[in-house]
């Protein structure tokens, strides 16, 4: 006979949302278990995307010293000749930094870790199955955590392997010539703009008429502007029919319109599946959508009541951050404690080269909605710091009421934007005003005064 291990909580998949979810149930006192394939102890976002993606960006940044060109010429190098081997080798030691952390998380809460891919036997009871053994779970709740992956459509010929999903481009032996991205989104965008930056001539395309639809018009045309001058050619409201492969086994996007892009990678970038096709979900009578996400209640609940599902397994906003804040509200829902909704507006990142960082509302939601506001913007060029580091491209922009001066949205595009929005969350959401800014000192030079330029900027436009 099996013996079966008893847990208050069991979660499955220990990234963000299910590392914060089981946390938060065992200082609540409770037994809790969490699954995960070894290899993957951390999730995807340690293994595949956050973190390995930045540090890649991260390493972009220094070997090709593109923030001292402004000073030295666009010919600057810090190393002349990079390998993807140079690239990764700090990608692997953040990753395996990444993975220690999340495990003595794990040890330090007492919460028991399984190896193994989990599967529903019954609602309440998993069996978790790894290369030499199985066992079996019950437990009172359980928490769905188990992320995303790229999609990787049928008639996109991923057995050819110069054609690479966003996990695939991690993974190539070498620094391709040149990259075909099929997919404007954040993913495809921020590949773009790391791989312009190493020299790679890409080309990105998109069926929909501009990029990252979501984030300030202004913003994004600044980025379209630095993504042409880093030499990215943008084939945007173009669909990709097929992809045909040349006389020398290079893909090419084959264009609705019957035009050809050829390199020497292609990176398919559309779309993310939930990753529940191992679960067995029929068995604990819960359904997906045809994308494989779950869908769930305000407070996280599945269909069954005791079965929660967290993070990008069930969709949008799919942003690390959120997920985790997400497994914990489901554990404390799911332990009878207060659960309030998540703010509406959430801090965005965007790790292009430079970086997006919003929050609010952009100019065009308050156009639509006939909300009456003013702009304030500050030009880094025009910071002491931003001519330190040779950031000409940067920018922050305000929106605030005219009449009640309360901030509506921040949005950053520049160098370290993803860290200076805080400043602005804070004051958003403790209902400041743009006043705020103009009436504090900020250290000099930092990116900081950058808010206080920017609401001089918008309140002298004031009708007085």
């Amino acid at each position: 006979m099996t013996e079966i291990s008893r847990y208050d909580f069991a979660v499955i998949g220990t990234g963000p949302a299910g590392k914060r979810a089981a946390i938060e149930a065992s200082k609540r006192g409770h037994r809790v278990v969490a699954v995960d394939r070894e290899q993957y102890l951390g999730g995807q976002a340690v293994h595949r995307g956050t973190i390995p993606s930045k540090t890649l960006r991260e390493s972009v940044l220094h070997v090709t010293g593109i923030a001292q060109r402004s000073f030295y010429g666009n010919s600057y190098r810090v190393t002349a000749d990079v390998t993807m081997n140079d690239l990764m080798h700090r990608t692997a030691q953040v990753v395996q930094t990444e993975v220690d952390v999340v495990r003595n998380a794990f040890l330090r809460n007492d919460i028991d870790l399984i190896f193994g891919t989990a599967r529903f036997l019954q609602p309440n009871r998993l069996e978790v199955v790894s290369a030499n053994s199985s066992i079996e779970i019950d437990a009172d709740q359980i928490i769905i955590a188990t992320g995303s992956r790229p999609a990787r459509p049928a008639h996109i010929p991923f057995d050819n392997p110069s054609v690479v999903d966003s996990d695939g481009i991690l993974t190539l032996p070498s620094i391709p010539k040149s990259l075909t991205i099929v997919g404007g989104g954040v993913i495809g965008t921020e590949y773009a703009s790391i791989f312009a930056t190493l020299g790679v001539q890409v080309t990105l395309i998109d069926g929909r008429k501009d990029l990252l639809e979501f984030v300030d018009e202004e913003i994004i045309e600044a980025l379209k502007h630095r993504m042409r001058n880093d030499g990215i050619t943008l084939r945007l409201g173009h669909k990709v029919a097929r992809i045909d492969f040349d006389g020398r086994n290079r893909p090419v996007a084959v264009l609705e319109t019957g035009a050809k892009i050829a390199g020497d990678v292609l990176m398919y970038s559309i779309g993310r599946q939930g990753a529940t096709e191992h679960l067995q979900l029929e068995k604990a009578g819960i359904g997906t959508d045809r994308r494989g996400r779950l869908t769930v209640s305000k407070n996280y609940q599945t269909a069954v009541e005791h079965i929660y599902a967290v993070g990008d397994v069930i969709g949008q906003p799919a942003l690390a951050s959120t997920s985790a804040e997400q497994g914990r509200l489901a554990a404390r829902h799911a332990l009878g404690l207060d659960c309030p909704s998540l703010e509406d507006d959430l801090p965005i990142g965007i790790y292009t080269i430079p970086e997006i960082s919003m929050l609010g509302a952009t100019e065009e939601e308050l156009t639509s909605s006939g909300i009456p506001y003013e702009t304030g913007i500050a030009r880094y060029r025009e910071i002491a710091r931003g001519a330190i580091i040779g950031d000409d491209f940067g920018m922050l922009k305000l929106l605030f009421n005219p009449e009640s001066r309360q901030v509506l949205g921040v949005h950053i595009f520049g160098s370290q934007a993803s860290e200076l929005l805080h400043i602005g969350q804070a004051v958003i959401q403790l209902g400041g005003t743009v006043d705020y800014f103009i009436e504090t000192i900020f250290n000099y030079p930092t990116f900081a005064e950058a808010y206080r330029v920017a609401a001089l900027n918008g309140v002298d436009k004031l009708v007085r």
